[in-house]
């Protein structure tokens, strides 16, 4: 038998790693002799740069970069080939820069994202994959961007606050300084989320909390991206404030999206391109994949659904190994995933499920290895 192991991490416990390694120990115990390949897998958030520089041999260099607080960071990047680099904004702008107890969404800036960007177009790479996922920022992407060359100018003519801070007083934006590396490069920024920058379901109204974002500190922070919107629309010429993931990481991909000519893609889907899974999959029976937890979201665009689907095509038979299972996770049975099972066997706190996290995904390893073997049993019998 020929298995696929490709898990996702498991956020804050098991990395895609070490998910595989258990993997592999179960499926070893139950089925010696099968010829077990494991690939670590990532949908545009925060650990895909890492899943790809192991799946595809590739090396890590790093740069300095203003953190979200304007504090210097070393940001780690992936060197897929020679002209090939993959980024994560988490490393320049992410919540894991920042301690829980200053969380400051007003002052937050991705400004050393751009410096990111701007480092490796200096170096020479044209073909360029950003992931935005755990940002820390809800700036509309005005840090990046203005690290970029692009200004933005309050009424008196002054450079607005590369942050969120000064949304609302943007009444003008020059882009006549902008990196002339960037007219050369073809930027896919990878998203897992689908949230417009507005409204109800947009950046600052799904993602603000986690962020900092108060009660109190909504209303007026909607208010300025609503219109920074407005100027960066008049100013391109058309509408980004609907645009299918606009409001991830903050709305960080507006300006990009409408001075730079970079495009927004599926997190999972352009992982499975870059990893060329179709050929992955030739002569495999099995896939055992998996993600921190199962729910209605894991079905739009996340790891299960885009691996799920791609197995659908050739009738390979797909389960799932997750941490916990919520609301609508039955809809991931529509995306090409026969089965789920959580690791969580008993009734306990998340703090004990996280503290036992590898000895709860090796017990639920050996029992839905046990499961399929029952299947392929009464297969045979049949």
């Amino acid at each position: 038998m020929k298995v696929l192991l490709v898990p996702d991490s498991f956020k804050g416990t098991i990395s895609s790693e070490r998910a595989i390694e258990l993997l592999k120990q179960a499926v070893d115990t139950h089925f010696p002799g099968s010829q077990i390949m494991g690939i670590p897998i990532g949908d545009g958030g925060e650990g895909t740069m890492k899943a790809l520089i192991i799946a595809k041999g590739g090396t890590c260099a790093s740069c300095k970069v203003t953190g979200p607080l304007g504090e210097p960071v070393t940001a780690v990047y992936g060197i897929l080939d020679n002209d090939t680099v993959v980024l994560e904004t988490a490393q320049a702008s992410g919540l894991p820069l920042i301690d829980s107890s200053r969380l400051d969404p007003v002052h937050a800036s991705s400004f050393g994202s751009g410096e990111l960007l701007k480092e490796v177009l200096k170096k020479g790479y044209r073909n360029i994959y950003l992931t935005i996922g755990g940002s820390a920022t809800n700036d509309g992407g005005v840090g990046a961007a203005t690290a970029l060359g692009i200004r933005f100018l309050k009424e008196n003519g002054e450079t607005a606050a590369p942050d969120a801070s000064e949304l609302s007083e943007i009444t003008k934006i020059d882009v006549s300084g902008l990196l002339p590396e960037l007219k050369e490069a073809q930027i896919k920024i990878m998203c897992d989320v689908s949230n417009p920058l507005l409204g109800p379901t947009g950046a600052t109204h799904i993602y603000g909390k986690q962020k900092g974002v108060t009660e109190e500190l909504e209303g007026p922070i909607e208010k300025g991206m609503e219109h920074f919107a407005d100027i960066v629309e008049q100013t391109c010429g058309f509408s980004i404030r609907d645009i299918p993931g606009s409001g991830a990481a903050g709305g960080f991909a507006v300006p990009l999206l409408a001075f730079a000519k970079c495009s927004l893609c599926s997190g999972i889907e352009t992982v499975l391109e870059i990893l060329n899974f179709d050929r992955l999959l030739e002569g495999v029976d099995l896939v055992i994949s998996g993600e921190g937890r199962l729910d209605g979201q894991s079905s739009q665009g996340k790891v299960l659904d885009g691996i799920g689907e791609a197995c659908k095509k050739k009738n390979i038979p797909v389960v799932a190994l997750v941490g916990g299972i919520g609301d609508g996770a039955s809809q991931i049975y529509n995306c090409g995933v026969r089965s789920a099972m959580s690791s969580v066997n008993n009734i306990m706190t998340a703090q004990e499920a996280f503290s036992r996290a590898e000895e709860l995904f090796l017990d639920a390893a050996d029992r839905m290895c046990r499961f399929i073997k029952v299947g392929m049993e009464l297969k045979k019998e049949g």
